[in-house]
């Protein structure tokens, strides 16, 4: 898995864009660990036997849930409050 992302063509081509890449040597799944959990859930809870006929139905439908994610949903990892709830609570605690 991931011999697509060191194939030369690949890696030139990337930089050739002005992009570098973030993956971490093979069987090293940490620096994307937070993303494919995020991802998990959108298809979980969002995708999963769900269709739209139309790109702007389902672009109105995805800025929802990310506003439910973000200020509704209350997750256990971050102590039972929102993602923004949290981010406050750490914003007035540094400052």
């Amino acid at each position: 898995m991931g011999w697509q992302y060191q194939h030369a063509s690949y890696v030139s081509a990337l930089r050739d864009n002005g992009f570098v890449q973030s993956m971490s040597r093979k069987g090293n799944c940490l620096d994307n660990g937070a993303t494919e959990q995020v991802f998990g859930h959108l298809k979980d809870e969002f995708l999963r036997g769900r269709d739209w006929d139309t790109f702007e139905g389902f672009k109105a439908d995805l800025e929802a849930y990310i506003k439910h994610w973000n200020h509704v949903r209350r997750q256990v990892k971050l102590k039972g409050l929102t993602p923004a709830e949290f981010r406050e609570q750490a914003l007035l605690a540094a400052a």
